[in-house]
């Protein structure tokens, strides 16, 4: 067996290096502007989690703005495997954030800007959270974002003051509200079992991102038999449902169990929820 890991790892534009010297040029566009996309992605032992759903929206981000991809999919997953080697990484998650460059601070720069890559590795105890068990209590938030919130952007000021909110409240996260009617959560997609045993979540569009966890779930939940509808529902259709769950790239599928203090169900994690959280990490875990 090979000796723990004590120095951590990280990787900039082609170098693996300790994560004190992984620096970018003040200049850099994702610093100054938050112009850059990002990826998460977990990993179990051997296996990725839904590792090319994951480049492929990295990919689709990118497009979405004009920076350049500068990998292919193999050549992500090759950079993701030698990292994780390096940092001895069992369980936890690959960051991946791509920048359009350095350039002096002006809103616009060449075309020919080449693109920062910096990675690095979390470790984190995913399979055995004990919230998984026990459920989330979340509070809901006025959705303050831009309106391309299909782009996954490094600009995610509006994300992280709901997320103080959630953590000023006690509770594990924030679901947005646009007039009444969920968006998504902080770093998650919503879902709810309605009171008619039908799973809604809200429909892709420019107003929420394409959660990769969010497809692999409703696909599975399809497979047992659960009828699946895309559709908004608001904030007292979350309170009247059946179930309530978010999901998301390290969460997997998380049963919520009081919405602003309020009980869903009896304030208990749900069958259903629970079923599908036991099937999602069955399959992800297989590879």
């Amino acid at each position: 067996m090979s000796a723990p890991v004590t120095l951590r790892i990280a990787y900039v534009n082609g170098r693996y290096l300790p994560l004190a010297e992984a620096t970018l040029p003040i200049m850099d566009r994702g610093f100054l502007f938050g112009d850059g996309i990002y990826e998460v992605t977990a990993v179990l032992g051997d296996h990725f989690v839904d590792n090319e759903p994951h480049l492929a929206r990295l990919d689709r981000s990118l497009k979405a703005i004009g920076i350049r991809n500068p990998h292919t999919i193999p050549e992500w997953t090759a950079i993701q495997r030698e990292l994780v080697r390096q940092n001895d990484l069992k369980q936890g998650t690959v960051y991946i954030e791509v920048t359009r460059g350095t350039h002096e601070r002006e809103f616009t720069c060449p075309d020919d800007v080449a693109p920062n890559v910096v990675m690095f590795t979390q470790a984190k105890n995913l399979l055995a959270n004990p919230m998984a068990e026990t459920g989330a209590a979340v509070i809901t938030v006025d959705d303050l974002r831009w309106a391309r919130r299909d782009i996954k952007s490094v600009a995610l000021l509006a994300q992280v003051l709901a997320k103080f909110e959630a953590k000023r409240a006690g509770v594990a996260e924030a679901v947005m509200l646009e007039d009444g009617v969920v968006t998504e959560g902080a770093s998650s997609t919503f879902f709810i079992l309605s009171s008619a045993g039908v799973l809604v979540t809200r429909a892709l569009s420019n107003s929420v991102l394409p959660g990769v966890t969010r497809s692999s779930v409703m696909r599975l939940a399809r497979e047992t038999g659960l009828h699946v509808e895309e559709r908004p529902f608001s904030r007292q259709e979350m309170l009247a449902a059946r179930e309530v769950f978010y999901t998301s790239a390290s969460s997997f599928v998380m049963p919520v169990v009081a919405v602003d203090g309020e009980k869903i169900a009896g304030g208990m994690p749900g069958p259903i929820t629970k079923k599908l959280r036991a099937i999602y990490l069955e399959e992800a875990q297989k590879g």
